[in-house]
């Protein structure tokens, strides 16, 4: 005797969900695990991220980091404290290779537009509109 066909069913679809979870949770730790190898200078993805924003930490004042706060706002919580600190990484890189003495919005937007996957750059656009910032110097970017 095999049991009730509902049981059945059951089991079937309470595997289908165990391994179709496991697969997802495993795709990103994959790809946790890819950023932090060691590249052909010998350092991974997040070792520089960690450099840039150890070096720049200084130039960001409080306005700035509400900024930031604002445009990563729309990024569900359990993922905002790693955008934040991917697009902090990249806009920490275009201040150290344009060797600036101090942060600006442009550097903001900039890293932020560079550090996200295009689909996210609608939510910019909406919270920059929001802010009442001119978009037109970053259209270039933003295709």
């Amino acid at each position: 005797m095999t049991g009730p066909i509902w049981l059945q069913w059951f089991y079937v679809l309470f595997w289908i969900a165990l391994i179709s979870l496991m697969a997802i949770g495993g795709y990103f730790m994959f790809r946790k695990f890819l950023k932090a190898l060691p590249k052909a200078d010998g350092k991974s993805i997040l070792d520089w991220q960690e450099y840039y924003i150890k070096e720049t930490l200084h130039l960001w004042t409080d306005e700035h980091k509400a900024l930031l706060n604002d445009l990563v706002s729309p990024v569900p919580e359990l993922f905002r404290d790693v955008a934040k600190q991917t697009i902090a990484g990249k806009i920490g890189e275009l201040v150290v290779k344009e060797e600036a003495k101090q942060l600006s919005q442009d550097h903001i937007i900039r890293g932020y537009i560079l550090a996200t996957p295009k689909r996210d750059h609608k939510f910019l656009i909406k919270k920059l509109k929001e802010r009442n910032i001119d978009i037109s110097p970053y259209q270039e970017l933003l295709k």
